[in-house]
């Protein structure tokens, strides 16, 4: 009797591909019972495929997910077996318009030095190899296609236009073996491209595959391909699917010596195509087919039904006590994980956690590292708090099929489970918004609402663990969201590494700023902190320049009116790069933030920390994008896109087929402003303004018709409205009350669209948070253990106080908890399932200098894996001063105060009680502090002020009130400039 067989499980969570198997049964809920071919040998005939019902097989260790089929042939006839798969073809077609330039006559030419090869009779002993509907971007231009041949030499493959935004490619093979499809577009490959493909003869007399599924496809929908068993003699066939996801498989016999395979792949990525004969490879197998098409789009919730107990022992804790303790509980097996320590009702202190085990756990509570009295506690767990994912019941028609626009219901009920915590996720073609009613009886009414039809994946857990039947794949049907994408893909080279001494450069460019505005500054790995030069180039960018004297990673902050422009702080790494990957790259730009229909919208990518590799972008939402990326050679780029409708719109980032940070990027593009562009802003605050003090500025509407409004946005989210009143025609006054310290936005809008430059940035208070002074480090986030707690600290000291957020993603949910030291927050957390966690670490919204941080886990298996699962804690700090850096030295300049220029009459002459002026140009001269003193007949002036108007240059302005002679002193740093001391006459 056949049957299934289950791959070795893999260690590695985020890096290995998903294997999906399923066996093919007659109890299958979408299997039917085989029956006997008419030409089955007396032998075989009767003979069942597998009689185990049909189940997808969970692997204990891994994120695997593997669909197989497993059946008998005989050596006259080809298998028979039951269909086991339903598949679904998605046909979202996107017009493309026509080409611009003819497609090429359909043929590569050869690459010098290769030669041509000379076409033999259409009668080959090789089958005709055919692809269809390869995907190419719309922005018109040429395609071309060669075929590399396994000895070397290359061919011309013919090109056909289907004239409905893909190409079809048709080839005559000439040799046996692995066969390269290069195909290019305006010089640059293809999505997928170059594509791999096996030749192997018509006589050979073997099991034999081909078709286009062996080697592309498009997420989404069915890649099919034929097994030729004909005079193969007898023996067992099976089949597997390996991807970056779920593959059902689906078969037919067409009772003809040849099995038609079809299998759905439902995320983007190579899939490896197995095909074994007599438990052995057929000749090219495993096949490499590559998956175009965007990621699936996902959304999760988590529910949390934890035991809370009382810690008698512990007495009473004041509130102010609390903030200063941190719990963690062992397991009788030796698992710890932090808790939550809360106040109860009664005023006694008490935990919050997930019982996993039964039997005495070990409660310890800490306060600055030791133990408080009483502590470790002890706690019995009975057999009815542990929670049991296979006692929750799930029921609902909603499980395996869906509609478009509608909240599809199921149950859960949870009331024989235990305690234990909910999560649910589902990826599918869209987002699909998640809603969960809790009916207060143990029970859970949960619904979703796709936008678009497909497959969707819902992984549904409790305690941790699978439920029955977990994971779930509904159908959904009914009318898309109409929504189009558009994506392109560049290759990137890795920079050539810096060393100290030499020069570096980081560029960025944004839109209708100066750089009188901008400003820059570097930290060494040794804390020390130096200005930077900004210029301008050619194209509009700008370049941060400076050198660095040590190896290691630098931070670079560069601001704008004295806030962190998007990307900010970014990281320099000096010398051999430590890691590299999609986490190492940053995007940002107000191109991903807000746009305006018809307007180019612009946006950054800093690529040069993640090394080599292919940079995708895609913009995804209510009419097609044109993109248009442009390489600076020096690890960054920039890309500008225009759509032309409104809306909200997806922008997505990925390299190396993983998205990085923060993507997609939600973007809502506005309708065309109107007259909006005709408001102007004028005296808006200064940086720096005072909380709690009223603030205003005026808007003139210059003619325009219509009605405007405004709001303020704090630094903690929340809005508040603006006090607008009329103070002449056209003209009108804006108030508002910041509360807090840190960068609120003021938004203004007419007629619903933000006028030019809106939201404004303003930075209010003088000690807000300063992401580039957060720091990071411990053995948390080098690597960790399953089911062992680790930590790392978080260093606010001289970062002022904000908002500390650590969001922690991997393979399962990880414990964790952040607490109060000297230095700033440690944060603790214990991993249950082994893989790759990514620690991102921001403060006020920015990430900080490495986030996110990669960290290897290692360990047996503690809890069920499925697709990424995320922790998160969110801190409001407080001011923290280091007892190290109290006494801190200065930082070591390096500068030349002979290079600094001086100029205006105020060097001269002056005149009392009016204001003289003079202007100091230190930009060639290095970084220092500036030094000015103004002395009279009768000592020190009363009034000098100094402004810094960037980029080392300064307007000096002072007033004096006494006749006679007077002495200006301008020293940069410890020297003298050229000329001073300054004799002036009043």
């Amino acid at each position: 009797m056949a049957s299934a067989r289950v791959a070795s499980p893999k260690s590695s969570y985020l890096n290995s591909p998903s294997k999906n198997r399923v066996t093919s049964s007659p109890t299958s809920r979408r299997t039917a019972t085989p029956t006997p071919s008419a030409a089955t040998s007396p032998a075989t005939a009767g003979r069942r495929v597998n009689s185990s019902p049909r189940s997808p097989v969970r692997q204990s260790n891994a994120l695997i997910y593997r669909r197989c089929l497993l059946f008998l042939l005989n050596a006259e006839t080809s298998p028979t077996f039951p269909f086991c798969e339903e598949t679904y073809q998605a046909r979202s077609r996107i017009r493309w318009p026509p080409w611009p330039h003819r497609l090429d006559s359909g043929h590569a030419k050869a690459q010098s030095g290769d030669e041509p090869v000379k076409r033999s009779p259409s009668n080959s002993q090789y089958r005709p190899v055919e692809l269809h509907n390869i995907p190419l971007p719309t922005t018109g231009g040429q395609v071309t296609g060669e075929v590399k041949m396994p000895s070397g030499k290359v061919d011309k493959a013919l090109i056909k236009d289907n004239r409905d935004g893909t190409v079809s490619i048709q080839y005559e093979p000439h040799e046996e073996g692995l066969h390269e499809l290069h195909i290019h577009y305006n010089s640059e490959h293809v999505q997928g491209s170059p594509f791999k493909f096996f030749v192997d003869s018509l006589q050979s007399g073997l099991v034999t595959a081909y078709g286009s599924g062996l080697t592309h496809g498009v997420c989404g929908e069915a890649c099919n391909f034929t097994i030729s068993t004909k005079n193969a003699g007898s023996g067992g066939l099976s089949l597997a699917v390996e991807g970056p996801s779920k593959a059902d498989i689906g078969c037919t016999d067409n009772k003809d010596g040849t099995v038609s395979v079809s299998y759905l792949p439902l995320a983007p990525g190579e899939y490896k195509v197995s095909v074994k004969y007599a438990d052995k490879h057929i000749t090219g197998s495993p096949f490499t087919s590559k998956i175009t098409g965007e990621g699936r789009k996902r959304n999760q919730i988590s529910v949390g039904s934890n035991s809370e107990v009382p810690l008698p022992a512990a007495g009473r804790v004041a509130d102010a006590e609390l903030r200063a303790l941190n719990a963690s509980i062992q397991a009788p097996s030796g698992l710890e994980e932090p808790c939550f320590l809360k106040m109860l009702p009664n005023g006694n202190l008490g935990i919050s956690f997930t019982p996993r085990e039964i039997g005495d756990h070990y409660v310890s509570v800490k306060k600055l590292g030791k133990q408080i009295q009483g502590s470790p506690f002890k706690i019995k767990v009975g057999e009815r708090e542990v929670g049991d994912a296979k006692k929750v019941l799930v029921s609902g028609k909603a499980l395996l099929e869906g509609k478009t626009h509608t909240d599809n219901t199921f149950n859960v009920d949870t009331r024989k489970a235990g305690y234990g915590g909910l999560s649910l996720s589902i990826e599918g073609p869209s987002k699909a918004e998640i809603k969960c009613k809790d009916n207060e009886n143990g029970t859970l009414d949960i619904s979703y609402r796709p936008t678009e039809p497909g497959y969707y994946i819902m992984n549904l857990k409790f305690a941790d663990h699978h439920v029955d039947g977990s994971p779930f794949t509904m159908k959904v049907t009914g009318e898309g969201s109409n929504t189009q994408t558009e994506r392109i893909k560049r290759e990137r080279t890795a920079v050539p590494q810096t060393e100290v001494g030499s020069k570096c450069r980081l560029a960025f460019k944004i839109p209708g700023v100066s750089t009188m505005d901008l400003s820059a500054c570097v930290t060494s790995p040794s804390g020390v902190t130096e200005g930077a030069d900004i210029g301008e180039t050619e194209d509009g960018s700008y370049g941060v320049s400076f050198v660095p004297t040590m190896l290691g990673v630098h931070t670079v902050s560069v601001k704008y009116n004295d806030v962190h422009i998007p990307g900010s702080p970014f990281q320099f790494t000096v010398g051999p790069l430590r890691d590299g990957g999609s986490h190492r790259v940053h995007a940002g730009g107000p191109g991903l933030e807000r746009g305006e229909q018809g307007q180019p919208c612009e946006f950054n990518v800093w690529t040069r920390e993640a090394g080599a590799g292919s940079l995708a972008i895609s913009v995804e939402g209510p009419s097609k994008a044109q993109i248009d990326f442009k390489d600076r050679k020096d690890g960054s780029c920039y890309v500008v896109y225009n759509v032309s409708e409104p809306g909200e719109y997806r922008v997505g980032v990925k390299f190396n087929d993983k998205h990085i940070p923060d993507s997609p990027f939600r973007v809502y593009i506005s309708p065309e402003q109107g007259d909006a562009h005709k408001i102007e802003i004028g005296q808006f605050p200064d940086s720096g303004c005072a909380p709690n003090k009223p603030q205003a500025f005026i808007v003139r509407k210059n003619g325009a018709k219509g009605e405007f409004d405004a709001k303020v946005v704090s630094p903690s989210g929340s809005e508040d409205d603006c006090f607008i009143s009329a103070i002449d025609t056209d003209i009108y006054s804006v108030r508002f009350l910041p509360r807090d310290n840190g960068v609120h936005y003021v938004h203004v809008k007419f007629n619903g669209v933000h006028i030019p430059g809106s939201p404004f940035p303003l930075k209010v208070g003088k000690e807000d948070a300063d992401p580039a002074a957060v720091h990071a480090a411990g053995p948390g986030l080098i690597k960790s253990l399953t089911g062992h707690k680790t930590d790392f600290i978080v260093n606010t000291c001289s970062a002022g106080c904000g908002t500390l957020a650590v969001t922690i993603d991997g393979p399962s949910k990880a414990s964790m908890d952040c607490t109060d030291v000297e230095e700033g927050y440690k944060v603790r957390y214990t991993p249950l399932v082994p893989g790759d966690y990514f620690i991102a670490v921001k403060y006020n919204g920015f990430h900080i200098v490495g986030s996110p941080f990669r960290v290897p886990c290692t360990g047996e298996l503690l809890a069920s894996k499925g697709v990424t699962e995320t922790s998160s804690v969110m801190v409001e700090t407080v001011t923290k001063v280091s007892k190290k850096s109290a006494q801190a030295a200065l930082p070591v300049f390096k500068s030349d105060a002979s290079k600094v220029t001086s100029k205006g009459m105020g060097l001269k002459k002056a005149y009392m009680n009016k204001q003289n002026t003079f202007s100091i140009s230190a930009s060639d001269a290095g970084a220092n502090l500036l030094f000015v003193a103004v002395y009279g007949p009768k000592g020190p002036c009363e009034e000098v002020f100094v402004k810094h108007l960037g980029h080392n240059s300064y307007q000096v302005t002072y007033a004096v009130r006494d006749r006679g002679d007077y002495v200006i002193i301008v020293k940069w740093g410890e020297d003298h400039i050229p000329g001073s001391p300054f004799k002036v006459e009043v």
